[in-house]
């Protein structure tokens, strides 16, 4: 009993000591920093106050002896480009010498500024060639840390002339942004010690895990991250079984090595599960400042992809890689929280008493409702276009679920009377040997793609391998502006608590609309969304065609997150990135297509035909044969096929000429996927008849049932 009460203790110690051993974090920096320059780094943390000017020389030296210790011979200044992904460029410590040698030197100025080149990222018009200058800047808010041999150093990317390239600088705006005037409500309620507002998000990641023999094998998911083509599997997900069941042991050793190396970057991986779909899974870390939790994610993403070839296997963090099975998305769990270690989403016992917690409540439903066009607008993507609206994704009508708690809570704040609140509840299972236990006020609605779930919002509409930062700007920029307005009108009051409850009567009564605790699936709803007036964009074309509507640019502007040019970028790029992928998904479909399926298909169809004219050559009846039945049927549909071919030809050549990004991503939308569509139809016909050993890649039962 003793060894096995040891071996838990070491296993515990270990897990202690190799989180965040590779992050040069608060910890760390008290140990190496001296104390008032230590001081200083903290104060820039927890408050946003500017660096002290001499306090860089010095971190920049004790990060780098840190670093060295742990084996690093580089360092990079990480950023995150409009690309969606992270950029990093290595530079060695080394320094040469008079001598011919070289001593390991890193400096202040290294670790502040960093110069990469500002024109080969995305840029929206605001870089060209000849405007290549652009810096990188260090962000002290996020922790550097030891990946491989180098030093990553996370930072904020600019252009030469200021202009904002990077989704990290405007997400630290946007809860700069939120942080301001949430503490001007704060001091309405008399909290006036609260120097320090922060936005925290837990971003749930969801993934597949496939053979990577069988990848290797695919040139559509090599190209473009989900299958073109495939036939449904005989089995798919409608037998509930994979979700939450039993983990395959070449998976559970994949998991246990991405927690390994993401505690040692210190990020905090807590869960991790089985998803619905086969072969589908989720990682879900603890709550982090909004800023660290997108640098987290980043790192998640990049863990996984790296680590699973280790186990051969490729992970699939595309948002629809296979037809017919869910997709794969990123939950964005979203709160307020202060410095002084409150929630200001926690509705406590009775939230309909609770008139602070009744205030935010409200300026998050009429930020949701004043700016839908602008939160669809960050999760449009060509990859969630396929994802939205199928039965494991939100509908693109953004809407919210509050529940029967909150439902109630608002009831009474509109009418003045006590209302009667859903309350926990004590349950009993009903077996003896069970322990009863609180119950929730609220069930849960996975339908809803807002969803407030007990102390924070859940933004569902999010796709799996998106960066979080857009979602999160866009809400925060939404809700710092409603916070603002209801400062200004509320800070002259002489009576507060009554003329904030009737303010919030209505501003609730003017936004109310947006509030639905059904099921966002039926029909019915999408009926009624209209009837409110909620908008319905379905595609990426038709969201970023509102992306830059003047509520949206001005919201922007006026808390100094993004210019109206920086706006126009932004679009720019993002209609550009649809169209980029859509025409890489054709070219590789046609590819597909002419170089591989068709080949296979006529190979079949000619060993049909050869045993048709051996059967005839010794005198045997072919007139209504199998051979004869299917040669006929592949052939009528490999004719169809190289029409369908030819036509998502012309169509993919007529949209790459159209004038402006706004049109050519409305011709890819509207007839490059139809052909695309039209395609794969007949495609996927012709993989349930050719026989297997003709088939020129692995299908769906293949990659999905043997991991």
């Amino acid at each position: 009993m003793s060894d096995v009460l040891t071996e838990i203790k070491d296993q515990k110690d270990s897990v202690v000591e190799l989180f965040g051993s590779k992050v040069f974090n608060i910890t760390v920096m008290r140990k190496r920093l001296p104390g008032h320059i230590y001081k200083s780094v903290l104060r820039t943390i927890k408050e946003g106050t500017p660096l002290e000017k001499d306090a860089a020389e010095v971190v920049a030296n004790a990060m780098k002896d840190w670093a060295m210790e742990l084996g690093a011979t580089h360092f990079t200044h990480w950023f995150q480009p409009m690309t969606g992904a992270t950029a990093e460029k290595h530079d060695a410590f080394i320094s040469p010498t008079d001598e011919g040698k070289v001593i390991m030197e890193f400096s202040g100025k290294e670790l502040i500024k960093g110069e990469p080149d500002a024109s080969s990222f995305p840029s929206g018009g605001l870089r060209a060639t000849f405007e290549a200058r652009g810096y990188t800047a260090w962000d002290p808010t996020s922790f550097a840390f030891v990946k491989g041999k180098s030093l990553y150093i996370p930072t904020s990317f600019i252009s030469y002339s200021g202009e904002v390239l990077d989704k990290k600088t405007p997400l630290l705006r946007s809860m700069k942004a939120l942080s301001d005037e949430a503490i001007r409500i704060l001091a309405l309620f008399g909290k006036t010690d609260v120097k320090k507002v922060t936005t925290t998000v837990g971003a749930e990641q969801e993934y597949f895990l496939i053979d990577n023999d069988m990848y290797k094998k695919r040139k559509d998911l090599i190209l473009t991250g989900r299958t073109l083509f495939g036939a449904d599997a005989p089995k798919g997900q409608e037998m509930e079984d994979h979700y939450f069941g039993r983990i395959r042991g070449r998976v559970r050793h994949f998991m246990r090595e991405v927690d390994d190396e993401l505690w040692a970057l210190g990020v905090p991986s807590k869960t991790r599960h089985n998803e619905v779909a086969p072969c589908q899974h989720e990682l879900a870390p603890v709550f982090s400042t909004s800023n660290q939790a997108t640098d987290n994610n980043h790192l998640i993403m990049e863990t996984l992809r790296r680590i699973a070839p280790k186990h051969n296997l490729h992970c699939l963090i595309h948002k629809k890689p296979f037809e017919g099975i869910n997709g794969s998305g990123k939950h964005n769990n979203w709160a307020i929280s202060t410095d002084t270690g409150e929630n200001l989403l926690d509705p406590g016992g009775d939230p309909a008493s609770n008139l602070q917690f009744l205030l935010f409540l409200v300026a998050v439903i009429e930020a949701v409702d004043r700016y839908p066009e602008l939160l669809r607008s960050t999760v449009a993507s060509a990859g969630n276009d396929h994802r939205l609206g199928g039965n494991e994704a939100p509908p693109a009508i953004i809407s919210i679920f509050l529940g029967d708690q909150l439902t109630a809570a608002l009831k009474s704040l509109e009418t003045g009377e006590t209302v009667e609140t859903a309350r926990d509840l004590i349950m009993d299972i009903g077996v003896d040997s069970v322990p009863n236990f609180i119950s929730d006020a609220t069930d849960r609605n996975r339908t809803s793609p807002f969803a407030f779930t007990g102390n924070k919002f859940e933004f569902r509409m999010l796709g799996s391998n998106q960066s979080i930062a857009g979602p999160n700007i866009a809400l925060n920029a939404a809700v710092a502006e409603v916070l603002r307005e209801y400062a200004d009108a509320l800070e002259g009051s002489t009576d507060f608590e009554a003329d904030c409850r009737e303010f919030l009567r209505g501003r609730l009564s003017a936004h109310k609309r947006v509030i639905f605790n059904g099921n966002n699936y039926s029909d019915e709803w999408v009926a009624e969304a209209a009837r409110r007036g909620l908008p319905n964009l379905k595609t990426t074309p038709e969201a970023f065609a509102d992306y830059c509507l003047p509520k949206n640019v001005d919201v922007m502007a006026r808390h100094g997150i993004y210019s109206e040019e920086e706006m126009k970028a932004r679009q720019e790029i993002h209609l550009e990135e649809y169209a980029k992928t859509i025409n890489i998904e054709a070219l590789t479909m046609l590819s597909m297509a002419r170089h591989e399926i068709l080949p296979a298909v006529l190979k079949c169809e000619k060993d049909l035909t050869t045993i048709l004219a051996q059967k005839k050559a010794v005198g045997l009846d072919t007139k209504g044969s199998v051979e004869a039945k299917m040669a006929a049927r592949i052939s009528a549909l490999a004719g169809g096929m190289l029409e369908k071919t030819d036509a998502l030809e012309a169509a993919n050549r007529a949209a790459q000429a159209a004038a402006d990004a706004q049109e050519r991503a409305d011709a890819y939308c509207n007839a490059v996927i139809g052909a695309m569509n039209a395609l794969r139809a007949v495609a996927d016909e012709l993989e349930t008849i050719v026989g297997r050993e003709y088939w020129p890649y692995p299908i769906y039962e293949d990659l999905l049932f043997y991991v």
